[in-house]
């Protein structure tokens, strides 16, 4: 007995010697050591250098080759094709020079670049001059939008007004305004084909601008030939009509009259598309009422008597209307006002005779639509948002664009494809405000004349 408890004794204790020497060998619990650092790589700075130096020489002939290309080809591209080429050296070169700066590369270690030929003796309008002799030069048309006939005429009406401009000759100040206006092309780029300096440029575009307002107001015809106007709505089913009235946005660039603000133009055009009265620069935040209460065309109908004061015409039926204006759907119903019909709730049409009123009043609008953007097309400085510093000088620029306009409709000038800048998207607010009785009679009885005239057909 003795013996076995000594024995387990002697077990316990190696077990608790055993144990002792374990806790002993366990070492303490480490945070794990990140790997240890990659090799550094090489350095390929020389290599980046290496491989500018080869670049950029090439990069300077090309510009190069491509600025002596423009000095003597400038003549044979279109204002387009040399405008977007000179845009495009000028980045090059910023873009150049931020390389440069970039990349502490020394310029003295480039090999010479290659020589430039000397400019052009003359300046590019000089040349031209010199080239398009012929009457029907289509370079003309491309740089100025009109023929030299058509320029000749126009300078003729404007030179007793540009004198203020001299040295600058006449011809040289109306050309440089209307490539500026046909192009949108920057006071800059105008100053280098005209020789002038850019603020000499700038005062000669609206000096011209001012002239061609003075000079060619007459072209506004409503009052002076409103028998032919009547004549010409007479051909499209609306007699005794005056003109077509509608409105339509121009963008300005900036914040100043909200996120998408615009200058609002009031037009009155005839039946062959020419602008009869303008009124232009209302800031869009104002409604089309207002905008039609506040224009002299409406203190010429309603209180100088001025307009719309000529004979009214019998109708086939015995019901005789006055002389009046289609308006857009956003000014309101009055008796020489009149706007189309619309549905008074989803559920009721419109009679044979309104929808035939309608269709015709449909038509009529479109002449206006159509008007502004041949203006957009013809002159694209307009066409472009125009920066909120110059915004008082906008109207004054529309509305020479619309007499330049009516100026070439003179001159039998090939019309251009109006369809490139129309605008669908300018929706203006159905007017919802009172109904105009005496408004709403007339616009009844030529319905009715226009759904009589339908079932003849």
């Amino acid at each position: 007995m003795a013996a076995a408890t000594t024995a387990g004794r002697k077990r316990r204790k190696k077990a608790k010697t055993k144990s002792k020497s374990k806790s002993k060998s366990k070492k303490p619990k480490t945070a794990p050591q990140p790997p240890p650092p990659l090799p550094l790589q090489p350095t390929t700075s020389s290599n980046h250098h290496e491989d500018l130096s080869n670049l950029i020489p090439h990069l300077v002939t090309a510009t190069y080759s491509a600025i002596s290309f423009l000095r003597h080809q400038d003549l044979h591209l279109l204002p387009s094709q040399s405008l977007s080429l000179e845009s495009l050296l000028c980045s090059t070169s910023t873009s150049f020079s931020k390389l440069l700066s970039l990349t502490y590369f020394c310029p003295e270690s480039l090999p010479p670049p290659p020589p430039l030929p000397p400019p052009p003796a003359q300046c590019w309008f000089d040349r031209f001059l010199t080239s398009a002799a012929a009457d029907y030069d289509p370079r003309w048309t491309h740089f100025f939008n009109l023929s030299k006939p058509s320029f000749t005429l126009l300078l003729r009406l404007l030179t007793p007004s540009l004198s203020s401009l001299s040295p600058l000759p006449p011809n040289f100040a109306l050309a440089a305004t209307l490539f500026r206006l046909a192009h949108s092309a920057s006071f800059s780029a105008v100053s280098r084909r005209f020789n002038i300096d850019s603020p000499a440029a700038c005062r000669a575009f609206y000096t011209v601008c001012k002239a061609i307002n003075e000079n060619l107001g007459h072209l506004f015809e409503f009052k002076s030939d409103i028998n032919r106007i009547i004549v010409g709505f007479g051909w499209i089913s609306l007699p005794n009509c005056c003109g077509v009235l509608g409105l339509e946005k121009f963008k300005l660039d900036g914040d100043l009259l909200g996120e998408n603000g615009s200058l609002v133009v009031q037009a009155l055009v005839d039946s062959e598309g020419r602008f009869l009265d303008v009124s232009a620069g209302w800031p869009s935040t104002l409604t089309p009422e207002k905008v039609l209460r506040q224009s002299k065309l409406l203190s010429g109908v309603e209180e100088t008597k001025e307009y719309l004061n000529g004979p009214s015409f019998e109708l086939s039926d015995g019901n005789s209307i006055p002389q009046y204006i289609l308006g857009d759907s956003c000014f309101p119903l009055l008796p020489w006002l009149l706007t189309p019909y619309k549905k008074l709730d989803e559920n009721a049409g419109l009679n044979s005779s309104e929808m035939a009123f309608n269709s015709v009043h449909s038509s009529g609008m479109e002449l206006v639509r159509m008007a502004f953007g041949r203006v957009r097309k013809r002159w694209k400085l307009v066409a472009k948002k125009w920066s909120e510093q110059c915004v008082e000088a906008f109207p004054f620029v529309i509305v020479t664009c619309c007499l330049l306009h009516n100026f070439l409709i003179k001159c039998s000038e090939a019309v251009q494809d109006e369809d490139a800048e129309c605008s669908r998207d300018q929706e203006f607010p159905v007017f919802d405000g009172e109904v105009d009785e005496s408004g709403k009679r007339i616009r009844d009885a030529l319905a009715s004349h226009l759904g009589r005239a339908n079932e003849r057909r």
